[in-house]
């Protein structure tokens, strides 16, 4: 579907069905930061891996930019529950259990997720939890887990869409450990219209590929970054504290993008106040891909709530501009060049909705470069890239 079509479309359903209230479980009151193993390593998931990606967590620097949440993804468990049916984690990768697992993990100030699915089976064919909420959330709650991930595979069993994520949402509810719920139902029923009182994030689209586009339909898997991008650009009005749109996982890092698309994928979900889950193998990242994603300029523009994530302000083909208010007066902008540049992309201050002033502080959250402007925001933008700055009406010191 034509991105401009597509978001016509997202735009009707948000009138006719109104956000409900946040999720009352006082988490994820910023966006999620964190890493998962899926976009990596598949099925390739150990207890080693998850506890060599927390100490990498630490000490590349990730953990004191923000990042919290290291997240185990489908095929940790066996292909059959027990005679009691509880989940069994698999003893070849996990030797001594989930919970000796979070147990490190904690030791190390951070905090462990867990996958699971809304049906009979996961993604990958192993046990899903429809039937078996209550005692698959004791189990994680028993184990440690501080953030579920809970999939769309599966039998159904005739249940409804939101049928199945409430149940998860009582059973977590009822466990007695305070668990973050990702709903990943991978946008097919506009969860941004109902799933606000169930999870605390819920995905907007099909998987991710770390792929610039593919010019693939919406509904279509994979999804590119510009492809999902395209279909985040009317939802800005249905995230708010504690209830956040999930555009998917990082791509960052992961072989097929440039540096500068690194840039730009990462800029553009912080912009969206999208949970800021990476996906790469942190443990052998290169010093380019750990700047990005240690950004704090930019970290700061997806932790911060000012009423509003980010939202296309103009189109212009293949670029386009992008704003999103700050809670302190201030405006993040993004210039977008989806093409071939060097392309001159300029905005205003009155356009990204900055109230009158004699000068602005315009400060470049990549380059740490800060200047003062009359009201013009511009850039040369190269190939595949982003602009990203933050401007204050009047004079704002700079870090």
């Amino acid at each position: 579907m034509h991105k401009m079509l597509y978001a016509a479309v997202i735009t009707l359903s948000m009138c006719l069905l109104a956000p409900a209230h946040a999720l009352d479980n006082h988490l994820a009151r910023t966006p999620p930061m964190g890493w998962n193993s899926w976009n990596s390593f598949h099925c390739d998931v150990s207890a080693k891996l998850v506890e060599a990606t927390a100490d990498a967590m630490v000490s590349s620097g990730m953990k004191a930019a923000g990042y919290q949440y290291v997240n185990i993804d489908d095929c940790w468990l066996l292909k059959k529950r027990s005679a009691d049916g509880k989940l069994v984690p698999d003893p070849r990768k996990f030797p001594h259990g989930i919970k000796a697992v979070a147990d490190y993990v904690h030791r190390k100030g951070l905090k462990l997720g867990i996958y699971e699915s809304a049906g009979t089976t996961t993604c990958a064919g192993y046990p899903g939890s429809i039937g078996h909420e209550a005692s698959d959330a004791k189990q994680f709650a028993s184990w440690g887990v501080d953030y579920l991930k809970y999939d769309n595979c599966g039998d159904y069993q005739g249940e409804t869409y939101r049928q199945r994520y409430t149940a998860m949402r009582d059973a977590l509810a009822a466990s007695g450990r305070a668990i973050v719920y990702s709903l990943c139902e991978w946008g097919n029923k506009a969860p941004w219209t109902w799933a606000q009182s169930i999870g605390n994030l819920w995905r907007t689209t099909q998987d991710i590929t770390p792929r610039w586009e593919t010019d693939q339909p919406a509904n279509s898997y994979p999804q590119g970054i510009m492809d999902i991008l395209d279909q985040q650009a009317g939802l800005s009005k249905t995230s708010h504290p504690g209830a956040w749109n999930d555009p998917d996982m990082l791509e960052v890092g992961n072989g097929y993008l440039t540096d500068n698309e690194n840039r730009a994928h990462f800029s553009l979900w912080a912009l969206l106040n999208a949970p800021l889950i990476a996906g790469n193998d942190i443990r052998h990242m290169s010093d380019k891909v750990r700047a990005v994603l240690t950004n704090k300029d930019v970290i700061a523009v997806d932790q911060d709530w000012g009423g509003r994530q980010g939202y296309k302000v103009r189109d212009d083909g293949s670029t386009e501009v992008w704003a999103k208010p700050m809670s302190d007066g201030s405006v993040a902008v993004i210039l977008l060049n989806r093409g071939k540049g060097p392309i001159n992309i300029a905005t205003t201050a009155h356009e990204i909705g900055l109230k009158g002033s004699a000068h602005y502080t315009v400060r470049n959250l990549w380059t740490h470069h800060t200047a003062t402007s009359t009201g013009p925001i511009k850039a040369s933008v190269p190939t595949h890239a982003v602009a990203m700055f933050r401007v204050w009406p009047g004079q704002h010191a700079s870090r």
